[in-house]
Order: structure tokens, then C-alpha cells, then sequence
């Protein structure tokens, strides 16, 4: 809605422009106006309807209440009626704040500000005094939402889902422990990206996995095509009890991430070739020729552990050389789930250590959203990607 010039011109007469915006000022000035304005037509509305029902209601006065928005406290004239049955809808019976000031907090909170960041922030400002038990209130309110959400429908398909875990201190029963959080982010068959859900669990294991793959088939999930995994105890276990037909992969970018682990940081350019040449191989034997000369020769000798670790994870390494290469490159090109992460560290990292549980899925699932509002194309070599799954899951791969 466009406003008038002349209204404005009318307004801004005799202001001065650096106060407009100021604490007190003109744009105060204006919230109260409005909101009074809105409240008392509210109340003219609640009359009509009151008349209309038989009861002989009328105004009676009104009362002060001061309330906070995004950058100020205002303080308003809430009309009364003389039944008491009126309750505003703009500034509802003990409602304290707008709900953009909510926002505002939840904002902040999401990223990675603590509580006493906020209040430090808002007081510095805005000149606004918060309790710390406000922010809390208003954050806390963010469970009913987590809540809801873990629990929503998903859909019947996912080409490929991958699972991965960062870890974060959080206090247990007096004392401050690591635990893992574990995120599951889908990729559905047009390519947009989707987060599942969130799981905290201080040890992994087959149990705890068996849980999360139920509780997806529960929500909808008939079908995962792929699943990308960091060679979780337990998990192919969990996988193949609940979804059969998934193939289980083990995750390249962790793997070479744990391989790397072993060597010293002068020599890890020069593994890295080594490396590539063992998950570029044209197909399983060849990677397999590949991963025997790599411990046959200087780096292999050098660092034994890192054969002895492919090794062991051989078994879900091979189902990847079965793929083209725009299929190969979705799976351990993963950037998605790295950014995520990423996002998540930094967050956590200002905290020190969460007080339980529910404090650390609700900034997570905080930080999530916002990372999942920033997604807007698809991978790029999906749209090679989908052809090939078409053509190797055939009815299974579900495009619409």
C-alpha cells in the first residue's frame, strides 16, 4: 500500500531527520498511533457484535500497558469494556511483546547468540531491558514447532539420503559430555534438498539406528534408494532390517578425511592423487588393483593405516563403481551436508556446552531452517544424476 506524499510531508513537518528513527521518535511516535487506532476499532467490532447478541456492553475507559517491538518500548492505551469480555486480537491479555520482537530474539538466538548476547544486544541497541528468563520464554516456545516438525510426514522416495554426525557438549546428569548429533538431509527426485530430522544419542549402535530407520518408515519413507553413511556401528545392520533394498555407501569425502588423519600435513598433497586414483577407478577391480598398489607403494608403506582402513570399509566402498560418473560425484560430493555442518559449529562453538538436550536441538533446528530457507536450485550434476537413476533403479526411481 503506497502512502501518500502529502501525508508524509505532513508528518515529517517539524521533525528533526536524525530523530525520526531514534528511540521516542517519530516512528514510535506512529506504532503507538496505529496500534491504539487498531485496539480501539477492535473494541468498536466486539460492541457491534455484543448489541447485536443482546448484551448491553460499553466502553469503559482504559489502562496503560507498556509493551516491546523490535527497537523500543511503547507504551499503549488498551480500551476496556465494562463485561471484561474484550481480548485484542493486535496485543492479546498479557501479551508483553509484538510478535516481531519474537522474531527479532529467535533470530539472534539462531545465530548462535547467547542469551546473554541478546539481552547485551537489545539493551545496546534498542535501550530495551530483557530478562534473561524472556529470552528463554520466547526461544523455548521454539519446542512446540521442533516438536511438530520431527514428527511430520515425509515422502514415500528418496533417491539418496545422507546421514552424518558433528558432536556437542551437553550436560547429563551433573556432568558435561559428548554427545552426537545426527542429521539426516534427503535429496528428492527433482533434486531439492530436505533435513529429516535431528537425533541426539550420547553411543551409537544398532539399537539406536534401528529407531531412526522405524521412526522414518513411520513418517511415509517406503524407499531409500541410496544411503550415504559414515561408517556408523550399526547402521548397514539397521538399514537393510527396515529398507532391504537400499544401497549402503560409504561416505568418500569421510573416508578420505579419515585416511588423511594418519598423515602429516607435508605429505597430504601428495597422498591425495594416490587417494583419487582408488575412488576414480573405472570400476570396482580396477579401484581394488588400485587400493593394493597404493599399499604396495611409498605412501602405503609410509602410512599403513590407511589401506587397513579402506579395507575394512571395502565392502560398502564397492556399490559406489557401480554408478556412472555424474551418480558417483552426488555421492561423495558432499557439500550439502559439509555446509550444514559447518553452519552447526559455528553456532555451537560460542556456547561452551548446552544445559540438556532439548537446548541443543532447538538451536540446531534453528540454525537448519535457516539454512534450509537458503536452498534454491538443486545440485548441480543432479540433473545428469536423475537420468542414470532412472535407468539403474528403473520403477523405483518415483519422479512425481
Amino acid at each position: 500500500m503506497a502512502i501518500e506524499k502529502e501525508l508524509l510531508d505532513q508528518l515529517l513537518a517539524g521533525h528533526d531527520p536524525n530523530e525520526v528513527f531514534a528511540k521516542d521518535g517519530l516512528l514510535d511516535d506512529l506504532r503507538k498511533a496505529l496500534s491504539e487506532r487498531i485496539l480501539n476499532v477492535e473494541l468498536d467490532e466486539h460492541l457491534k457484535d455484543e448489541r447485536v447478541e443482546g448484551n448491553a456492553n460499553r466502553r469503559n475507559g482504559s489502562s496503560k500497558k507498556t509493551v516491546l517491538t523490535g527497537q523500543s518500548q511503547v507504551t499503549l492505551a488498551i480500551p476496556r469494556d465494562r463485561a471484561g469480555t474484550f481480548d485484542p486480537k493486535l496485543i492479546a491479555k498479557y501479551q508483553r511483546r509484538f510478535p516481531d520482537f519474537d522474531d527479532k530474539i529467535v533470530s539472534m538466538y539462531a545465530r548462535g547468540m547467547t542469551v546473554r548476547e541478546i539481552r547485551g544486544h537489545l539493551e545496546e541497541l534498542y535501550g530495551i531491558e530483557v530478562s534473561p528468563e524472556l529470552i528463554s520464554a520466547v526461544t523455548d516456545a521454539v519446542l512446540e514447532e521442533v516438536a511438530e516438525w520431527q514428527n511430520r510426514p515425509l515422502e514415500a522416495v528418496y533417491p539418496l539420503i545422507v546421514f552424518d554426525a558433528i558432536r556437542v557438549k551437553i550436560r547429563d546428569e551433573g556432568f558435561v559430555r559428548n554427545k552426537a548429533v545426527y542429521i539426516a538431509l534427503g535429496i528428492l527426485a527433482e533434486g531439492s534438498k530436505e533435513i529429516l530430522g535431528i537425533w541426539i544419542e550420547q553411543t551409537e549402535g544398532a539399537k539406536f539406528w534401528l529407531r531412526v530407520m522405524n521412526e522414518l518408515k513411520n513418517r511415509g519413507v517406503g524407499d531409500i534408494l541410496i544411503a550415504v553413511v559414515d561408517g556408523l556401528k550399526g547402521f548397514p545392520e539397521a538399514i537393510s532390517a527396515v529398507f532391504p533394498q537400499t544401497v549402503i555407501q560409504t561416505c568418500i569425502v569421510h573416508l578420505i578425511r579419515h585416511s588423511l588423519e594418519f598423515v602429516s600435513w607435508k605429505d597430504r598433497k601428495p597422498v591425495m592423487p594416490a587417494l583419487r586414483a582408488i575412488y576414480r577407478a573405472k570400476d570396482a577391480e580396477a579401484g581394488r588393483q588400485a587400493l593394493d598398489d597404493f599399499a604396495a607403494g611409498l605412501w602405503g608403506q609410509r602410512y599403513p593405516a590407511i589401506a587397513q582402513s579402506w579395507r575394512r570399509n571395502w565392502e560398502h566402498v564397492v556399490p559406489f563403481f557401480a554408478f556412472p560418473e555424474s551418480v558417483r560425484r552426488i555421492i561423495y560430493t558432499t557439500n550439502a551436508i559439509e555446509a550444514l555442518n559447518s553452519k552447526l559449529r559455528r553456532a555451537v562453538r560460542t556456547r561452551g556446552h548446552f544445559p540438556n538436550d532439548d537446548a541443543a536441538i532447538k538451536l540446531l533446528y534453528l540454525v537448519l531452517n535457516r539454512a534450509a530457507n537458503e536452498w534454491k536450485r538443486p545440485p548441480r550434476e543432479w540433473y545428469q544424476a536423475k537420468t542414470q537413476f532412472a535407468v539403474v533403479f528403473g520403477e523405483r526411481f518415483v519422479t512425481q
